[in-house]
């Protein structure tokens, strides 16, 4: 996971043009009415970063597929012209594979994301594109999710969304460290506290949910991501004294007033595009979620219970 997560730097920075090329051909003169995003796990996470950058920057409704309602149910729903994009690091996910062949058949533009080949998910999509992020053999997903990030950033921006293009915006090496020793720094409330919450919101939102995920899987630290807006709502009526708060979005002194220790991802460099900052945020995640795991003698190659390819109908 370690490797993995350092890979990201140059995973990334070698996608940025390849991504907009391979998208520009596979999407020249897509026309649609909305947006429909299918995936599973952490490519669900980045559907939803995806989903609020469509609707920011091209002004399209999305939707994210519920594949039940297909697989379990066998409703199959007619939606406006769409395009419909499925996103999954392994391209085995058969829930994703099945709706995206549903829509495919309906006439729709389809198009898998994913880092594999050759998967079921490339067979049932009419356009493909690949993320070339090598082998990730952790079972939790760290650069092919940045990956899926960057590429659903770049699917945006081909398709008229005004925002800058990634390559002077893309963390770094020292972003690395920085990220890494912050999160050495912080680890004791996330280890001690119960409950503990990851908050963010708009573009943000993603990150919380895919930190309370690694969170989970690796540390086996029950975390519960909540929109910093709906957190207001209810849930931090449990943010007390021994609880601690994950925050995305700076400092919350209404929280450390209850007694909930709040620990803050570092600042993301000034200029880079707020679109563009759950790249560098998520980092901070994925270190926190290995070194919870390794100060409580756990392997997050290896976590009890996860398969790296998880598959469900």
């Amino acid at each position: 996971m370690e490797q993995e997560i350092r890979e990201q730097v140059s995973v990334l920075r070698h996608g940025a043009s390849r991504y907009a090329d391979s998208l520009s051909q596979s999407l020249h003169g897509a026309q649609f009415d909305m947006v429909l995003l299918i995936a599973r796990g952490s490519s669900d996470n980045a559907a939803l970063f995806a989903r609020y950058l469509i609707e920011v920057f091209l002004r399209k409704p999305v939707c994210l597929s519920a594949p039940s309602v297909l697989t379990r149910y066998g409703s199959t729903i007619e939606y406006p012209p769409c395009l419909a994009i499925g996103i999954s690091q392994s391209g085995a996910a058969p829930d994703v594979a099945e709706v995206l062949s549903s829509l495919r058949s309906q006439g729709h533009t389809t198009l898998a994301i994913t880092n594999t080949e050759g998967s079921r998910l490339t067979q049932e999509a009419e356009k493909t594109l690949l993320l070339q992020a090598g082998q990730e053999k952790s079972v939790a997903a760290t650069k092919t999710y940045s990956a899926s990030i960057l590429a659903l950033y770049e699917t945006v921006r081909v398709l008229g969304g005004l925002i800058p293009a990634p390559a002077d915006g893309l963390p770094d090496d020292s972003w690395l460290e920085t990220t890494l020793q912050a999160a050495l720094a912080t680890q004791g409330p996330v280890l001690r506290s119960r409950p503990v919450f990851a908050l963010a919101r708009g573009f943000g939102y993603s990150t919380a949910q895919e930190s309370a995920l690694k969170l989970m899987e690796c540390a086996l630290i029950p975390c519960k991501a909540f929109s910093s807006a709906d957190f207001q709502h209810g849930p931090k009526a449990l943010a007390g004294y021994g609880s601690c708060a994950i925050s995305y979005e700076g400092d919350e002194p209404g929280l450390a007033a209850q007694g909930c220790e709040i620990i803050q991802s570092p600042p993301v460099p000034t200029g880079v595009a707020p679109a563009l900052a759950p790249l560098w945020d998520v980092i901070f995640g994925q270190w926190l979620a290995l070194s919870c795991a390794r100060a409580l003698g756990l392997n997050p190659d290896d976590p009890r219970h996860i398969r790296k390819v998880t598959e469900t109908l």
